[in-house]
């Protein structure tokens, strides 16, 4: 009679991080249009293309708590409760028409030498990249 072997049951492997293609680059002007910072206007500081997540100057601000640390040079950085902004998803913000200064959707339109420019749907204006 054959012994029973049990093995331990292998881990599926992370698949790996697909980019999330988002209508908002850094540096860009957004509102959010949905959340508890629903109509806050704001700059973008961050994009997080794997996850489809920004960071907005000013929109959702939490707290975190933080410990006193030292430096290898001896100087102490404060501890304490500070206050600081975490990410949203992309979608629950919308570009600024740059002239209406309205929300607005985008259209991706691709010019002659090959560059693709984002063209705000309500006023049909080019959005510039701000890189």
């Amino acid at each position: 009679m054959k012994r029973l072997v049990y093995r331990k049951a292998k881990r599926p492997r992370q698949k790996p991080v697909t980019r999330v293609k988002m209508h908002i680059t850094k540096g860009d002007t957004v509102d959010v249009i949905s959340g508890n910072d629903k109509g806050k206007r704001g700059q973008v500081i961050r994009v997080y293309p794997a996850t489809g997540r920004i960071l907005i100057e000013g929109v959702n601000i939490r707290k975190k708590h933080q410990k006193p640390k030292q430096s290898g040079d001896g100087s102490v950085t404060e501890g304490g409760i500070i206050e600081m902004p975490m990410s949203i998803h992309h979608s629950n913000a919308m570009l600024i028409d740059p002239k209406s200064g309205e929300p607005t959707r985008i259209r991706r339109q691709r010019d002659q030498d090959g560059t693709v420019e984002r063209i705000a749907v309500k006023s049909g204006q080019s959005i510039p990249r701000n890189r």
